[in-house]
């Protein structure tokens, strides 16, 4: 039976933020997601980032593996797949396959080329891996994405000089307060994104970089390494009172920042407070921003910049869009194989074995031939099933390869079970 590839998922476009943080499952949430979702498929992959979360499983055309991405992002959300339909998207084979070439090529990314994408598809891929919820066949798919969006870099412009998230928000600080190499900026988490952030604050030129993690050994080393200070989260009310911006990218379960522990540090203080929240799901309470004097963002504020950004990239974008068709075109007459494969199998393991039968019954008929004949025979009668073969697994393996795969099944009367 034909392999299908699906995905499920919801992303900036579809879903609003507080929709979408409900089913962000990246960093430790991931590996017990894998388990979730592996009461509903034995095959899956769950590519979670701020932007989005897909649920990339295969099936054979049964209707609970056809519906197990659904599925599961249904009892996560505790909603029914009509309550859900609103918000997501379902894709199939081709499409599917496309999808995530897009999505590796920083295509449907709300920052148009950003680079994070690339790396985030390729350790979804590896959680799955360790969680053994991968098949070959996506297994393949997933690292030919991860290779398409390399290409896509290398042969058009669409990830030079590429704007970041974090780039976006700190040029949104920079715009309200003014001056922002007189800025003391916090960076609330050491992860990638709080990587990347401290980078942009040092290249902006900000005065100081604090560093804050549930870990003060990543505190350190980020701080080190980005000529920043860390501080224990214990000491956070006091340093709320001297920053000038807060970014905030943690993965937590719960509000970082409350609205009592900000309205505590506006008290000794006058100057405006930007908060910028940049994770999925959100550290700060969003009642933070009704707060005097204080300017809350989350990632899904920083939208406008983004348009900006897609609009200088058009021309590059176009040129991704034709290296992302191109390989996802060979990647499907890749896929559209596996169908016919026990086919193919089956049909090469009864010719040979028909070859073998009638080799061996004309043999004792040949008494006089040397060892070096009767290899020559064999040779022969090999190249002879191989030649005759040849054309009808091309069929087999071309466009139309299902069809023909059915046909070849029936007149060989071939058994096809356990050659897939």
């Amino acid at each position: 039976m034909t392999l299908h590839l699906k995905v499920v998922g919801i992303n900036h476009r579809t879903a609003p933020l507080e929709f979408r943080e409900k089913l962000a499952v990246s960093g430790p949430k991931l590996g017990p997601a894998l388990t979730s979702l592996g009461s509903f498929t034995a095959q899956g992959i769950i590519l979670s980032t701020c932007n989005r979360t897909e649920v990339y499983t295969t099936h054979r055309g049964s209707l609970d593996e056809a519906q197990a991405g659904l599925h599961f992002l249904c009892a996560r959300l505790g909603k029914t797949a009509g309550e859900l339909a609103a918000y997501c998207y379902v894709l199939e084979d081709r499409d599917a396959v496309e999808h995530l070439f897009r999505v590796a090529s920083g295509l449907e990314s709300m920052v148009v080329g950003e680079s994070e994408i690339l790396g985030q598809v390729g350790q979804a891929l590896e959680a799955a891996e360790k969680a053994g919820m991968v098949s070959l066949p996506l297994q393949r798919v997933f690292l030919q994405a991860v290779g398409t969006g390399r290409k896509v870099r290398e042969e058009t412009g669409i990830g030079k000089n590429a704007v970041s998230i974090s780039s976006i928000a700190l040029d949104k600080a920079a715009n309200i307060l003014g001056d922002f190499k007189s800025c003391k900026v916090l960076v609330l988490g050491a992860g990638e994104a709080g990587q990347l952030v401290a980078k942009v604050a040092r290249d902006r030129g900000a005065r100081q970089i604090l560093i804050a993690s549930r870990t003060i050994e990543r505190s350190q080393a980020l701080a080190e390494a980005m000529g920043g200070t860390p501080i224990d989260l214990s000491s956070l009310a006091e340093v709320l009172c001297e920053c000038s911006v807060v970014v905030t990218c943690a993965v937590a379960p719960h509000w970082i920042l409350e609205t009592n522990q900000v309205e505590t540090a506006m008290r000794h203080r006058t100057a405006p407070l930007v908060l910028i929240d940049i994770a999925v799901p959100r550290n700060v309470n969003p009642a933070v921003g009704q707060l005097p004097n204080v300017f809350l963002y989350n990632i899904d504020d920083m939208v406008s910049a983004s348009q900006a950004n897609r609009k200088q990239r058009e021309g590059w974008i176009e040129q991704a869009v034709e290296v992302v068709t191109s390989e996802a075109c060979r990647t499907m007459s890749w896929w559209q194989t596996l169908a016919t494969r026990p086919v193919v199998r089956a049909l090469m393991s009864q010719a040979e074995e028909i070859r073998a039968q009638q080799v061996a019954k004309t043999l004792p008929k040949l008494p006089s031939l040397s060892a070096e004949e009767r290899a020559s025979l064999e040779a022969m009668t090999k190249a002879i099933v191989s030649r005759i073969l040849r054309k009808p697994i091309r069929c087999l393996e071309g466009s139309d390869g299902v069809e023909y795969g059915e046909a070849v099944r029936g007149l060989f009367n071939l058994d096809t079970e356990g050659t897939g």
